[in-house]
């Protein structure tokens, strides 16, 4: 794997909020759930997307926008249009005057308007993001992101309708593969446009050696991985790796590697009832010790105290949903 499929995998649908909004202008629907990822598409018509900060920017038939919280974003036809739905949940759609939706607007499991012959439609889905890996990931993307019609894959969009209409066991599960690919394929092109800003680490893999080095640190983390052992991999010096690595990711080989071994570590600790040396020995350490150390001093928590405190963080919020 490399850098971005990382990423990407550590991001998966589980249960995703999806809803397909028919619409005749003038309109505005308020994403205002605590989901830190959002994907628009605007099927037919078009519209405007207003991030929390900033200007509206226009979406066209075919164009797929990717909305990153926390925080409400709006899309709306025209820009200013006052709010005429809320999505607070799956299950929670709120009119204009704050109640919920009334039986009338809903057309359908996760569809609502007053007609399907509706001029403006517009598909959403919403991402659960959790853990180090997946923050990783925001912390990469603008607040709001568009991605042309030219640029996207159409008939993606058309499985995800065809998928919303079609109410048959295992619905959810399709729902939430379509949602990933869609995720992935969007922020793939998004990072190779000339619009986008990539993080370093991003723009570095296409050079033949520090590529390399990057996909072997993410392929084997857990291997003992020296710089002279890496830059044996790329076919280089040491001194050749150690620099075009500095200069192109911005760390030195070896703090990439332990900050990624910790973000891996931190969610294992997270989501796994492994133990600490087990995990150790997952992320390249021979023993619990030098692992706890090596956390510690990049996290500024041991590991022990990382799992009790973000389980005890996890615990209170489902214990609000109660």
């Amino acid at each position: 794997m490399d850098a971005l499929s990382d990423l990407l995998d550590g991001v998966r649908a589980r249960g995703a909020l999806f809803s397909r909004s028919l619409m005749e202008p003038p309109w505005s629907v308020r994403f205002d759930h605590a989901l830190p990822l959002t994907l628009v598409t605007m099927v037919r018509g078009r519209a405007w997307v207003a991030p929390g900060r900033g200007g509206p920017l226009p979406l066209e038939a075919g164009d797929i926008a990717v909305l990153r919280g926390p925080g409400a974003h709006t899309v709306a036809h025209p820009a200013d249009a006052a709010t005429t739905c809320t999505v607070l949940s799956e299950q929670v759609c709120l009119g204009p005057d704050g109640e919920p939706l009334d039986e009338d607007v809903v057309l359908g499991v996760r569809t609502y308007g007053r007609s399907f012959d509706a001029p403006d439609l517009l598909l959403s889905g919403g991402y659960d993001v959790t853990g180090e890996v997946g923050r990783r990931l925001l912390s990469a993307l603008p607040e709001v992101l568009v991605v042309p019609a030219d640029a996207c894959h159409d008939p993606l969009t058309q499985m995800i309708l065809n998928e919303v209409d079609c109410q048959v066991p295992g619905q959810q599960v399709v729902l939430d593969r379509l949602l990933d690919l869609a995720l992935v394929s969007t922020l793939r092109t998004w990072f190779d446009r000339p619009e986008a800003d990539p993080p370093a680490w991003y723009t570095a893999l296409a050079d033949p050696v520090v590529g390399a080095a990057l996909r072997a640190v993410h392929n084997r983390p857990d291997a003992a991985w020296t710089v002279a052992g890496l830059a044996e991999v790329c076919g280089v010096s040491r001194a050749t790796l150690a620099r075009d690595f500095t200069a192109l990711v911005g760390v030195p080989p070896m703090a990439y590697l332990a900050e990624w071994r910790m973000t891996l570590a931190a969610d294992l600790l997270r989501d796994t009832a492994e133990t600490v040396g087990a995990i150790a020995r997952r992320v390249g350490y021979a023993d619990a010790f030098a692992f706890s150390a090596a956390f510690k001093r990049v996290r500024g928590v041991s590991p022990t105290d990382h799992r009790r405190g973000v389980r005890g963080s996890v615990g209170q919020v489902e214990a609000a949903h109660v």
